[in-house]
């Protein structure tokens, strides 16, 4: 049947069977508390096993369509890998005139791209030597595969362990961005070669970066534009959506450029099409991003997973020469050596430890090392038997890494400073997650067998105990450095228990909650700190009613944004007026004590050791901040 030009002949079932199991995949996995594994291992897996032995996906006459699907998402996820790259901190990580020899060694950008630079070294000769075991087409392909890295698998883990923002987090975040961004670069003119030969036109691939150029230099020219800004908020709304239909315009300009000069070259247009937009706008923030993931990730993503996984030819491997399993083992030794030799570069600054963790965790590969031997395949430069190998290195590699990455770089959440909070409460839950936000180690005490296993499920760390009890404290490794926060639901049991860890362990650092002036006053006879909870509701109410806008701004910017009380000693900012001093671009100074008088700084307030700066930034801004104004 048709209907105008649309024709209604069309069998919608392959599709139908492809978005299920997009859909039931991460809610098995999360049936099946397997949260930590990457969704799109089980995608591949889900899209084997049902292209394999239910429905024959590649054989249907709706092929083309799903052909279609899994090529868009390929693409958008080349987009997002290049979203993933954060321009702001590459840029602040450049390197100046002023520093010398030992800071260029500091410097995230440089020793990203020195551990990059050793890695495609030793992948090349570990090609060289693999090539005596089997056969490779292409050893230099073949060691840029290897080069591959994920910024996707590298980022959760970070967040998780609270190192985002320490310089460690920061070297392999850099690290990880630069071996993308590299190896995309390396593949396209590669694949471009050895498809068409080194002809003149290669340089064409360099229009992209001209268009790079041009589409930056009018963004930056439309943001400043009232009008612009205007329309583009009027129209971002309801059935408009013009931010969605820009960027996808953006991906769309990028890619028919880059398929003009070969289809090698299209997955490079995506990827910078992904940084272009990386440089106007905060992903942590803008609501353009989570919708761009509603339509990759929601659809057409795993679509180009699952689409991987139902082409999979597992017997592939067996067809390898010698032995399979020899090759298999040597492939992910080498898979490892190649990033945990370079990272060992990290060893003078982060130890041993970090260090070898640092290259464990560069070792994850998913997307990247799959688009690679896509094109290889394609380009008839590695067989079957290698693209089948890669596939499922890529699959232990990301579920393996992290893994050994935890175990290795992580010390004892109970060692060192950290926040022991008495009782389980959603509230307690709540304010783990925001110190682990802030890199702050916190332990939960909980007495209910049942709800300290849910708050264990959450990644939080939790001790099963009772508060009134000596024995739990020992567990937490309380020490007098440490903050207790007591926050069980019944007022009587949190005053009973600030009580004992008044009385009977001698513990200073207490804040509870209070609702009544009967508790303060028995609180404060103990020298307890604590928080008004009726009082709280109150002024919460008040900026609710009185300054919505400002109050749900700084609200909703919490995980973002922060405000830091640090006291200055470094002497060479002594006297120095703030307008001359390297700040971060992301930090402002709100306040500044100076003689026990407060005062609002400007460009050209001088500070003097021993002031105390209030600052607000990003967590980032605030840690290089507070490290120039601490540290001489």
């Amino acid at each position: 049947m048709v209907v105008g030009t649309i024709s209604f002949e069309f069998d919608y079932l392959p599709l139908l069977i492809v978005v299920a199991i997009g859909w039931a995949t991460p809610m098995l996995m999360n049936m099946l508390n397997l949260k930590r594994a990457p969704t799109v291992v089980a995608e591949m897996i889900a899209g084997y096993l049902i292209g394999h032995y239910l429905f024959d996906l590649s054989a249907t006459s709706s092929e083309h369509v799903l052909n279609f699907a899994a090529l868009s998402g390929f693409i958008l996820l080349m987009f997002q890998s290049g979203l993933e790259i954060d321009v702001k901190k590459i840029r602040f990580n450049l390197p100046s005139k002023e520093d010398h020899f030992h800071d260029w060694m500091k410097n995230p950008l440089i020793s990203g791209l020195i551990i990059f630079l050793l890695t495609l070294l030793l992948s090349f000769l570990a090609a060289l030597l693999l090539s005596n075991l089997v056969q490779i087409k292409n050893t230099w392909y073949f060691a840029l595969i290897m080069v591959t890295t994920s910024v996707g698998i590298i980022l959760p883990v970070l967040k998780n362990s609270g190192e985002t923002d320490t310089l460690y987090g920061q070297m392999l975040i850099t690290g990880s961005a630069i071996a993308d961004i590299l190896s995309i670069l390396l593949f396209t003119f590669t694949a471009f070669i050895l498809r068409h030969g080194f002809q003149w036109n290669i340089f064409l691939v360099l229009l992209l970066f001209v268009a790079f150029y041009l589409f930056y230099y009018l963004g930056v020219r439309i943001q400043r534009n009232t009008i612009f800004k205007k329309l583009i908020y009027e129209l971002s709304h309801a059935a408009s959506q013009i931010k969605v239909r820009g960027t996808i315009l953006l991906i769309l300009a990028f890619v028919v450029l880059s398929q003009q000069m070969g289809e090698e070259v299209m997955l490079l247009g995506a990827f910078l099409s992904g940084i272009l937009l990386s440089g106007f706008i905060n992903k942590e923030r803008d609501l353009l991003v989570q919708k761009i993931d509603g339509i990759g990730y929601g659809f057409f993503i795993p679509i180009f997973f699952i689409m991987v996984g139902a082409r999979f030819d597992a017997t592939a491997i067996s067809k390898i020469d010698g032995s399979v399993f020899t090759f298999l083992v040597l492939i992910l030794l080498t898979l490892y050596a190649v990033k945990i030799f370079p990272a060992l570069i990290l060893k003078k600054q982060f130890g041993w430890r970090k260090s070898i963790a640092a290259g464990i965790l560069l070792s994850s590969r998913l997307s990247l090392i799959i688009a690679a031997a896509t094109i290889g395949l394609d380009l008839d430069i590695i067989s079957e038997q290698t693209n089948a190998v890669f596939i499922l290195m890529a699959v232990i590699t990301c579920l393996l890494s992290p893994v050994l990455y935890n175990q290795i770089a992580l010390r004892n959440p109970l060692q060192g400073d950290k926040t022991i909070i008495v009782g389980g409460s959603s509230t307690a839950v709540l304010l783990a997650r925001r110190l682990k936000m802030h890199g702050k180690k916190s332990v939960i005490i909980e007495s209910d067998s049942f709800r300290y296993r849910e708050i264990i499920q959450k990644g939080l760390v939790a001790i099963y105990g009772n508060g009134l009890y000596r024995e739990a404290y020992q567990k937490a490794g309380l020490k007098h450095t440490d903050h207790v926060v007591v926050l069980t639901p019944d007022n009587d049991l949190n005053l009973k228990i600030s009580r004992f860890l008044r009385k009977e362990m001698h513990h200073e650092k207490i804040i509870t909650k209070s609702n009544s002036q009967k508790l303060e006053e028995q609180l404060n006879y103990m020298e307890v700190k604590f928080l008004d909870v009726t009082r709280t509701l109150a002024t919460a109410l008040e900026n609710h009613i009185l300054r919505p806008t400002a109050y749900r701004a700084l609200v909703e910017t919490f995980e973002n944004f922060n405000i830091e009380e640090v006291t200055m000693t470094n002497p060479n900012y002594d006297h120095v007026q703030i307008k001359e001093m390297p700040l971060h671009p992301d930090v402002s100074f709100l306040l500044f004590k100076h003689d026990d008088v407060m005062d609002l700084p400007h460009g050209n307030t001088r500070l003097h050791v021993g002031d105390t700066v209030f600052v607000f930034g990003t967590d980032s801004a605030l840690q290089d901040t507070r490290s120039k104004l601490i540290n001489s």
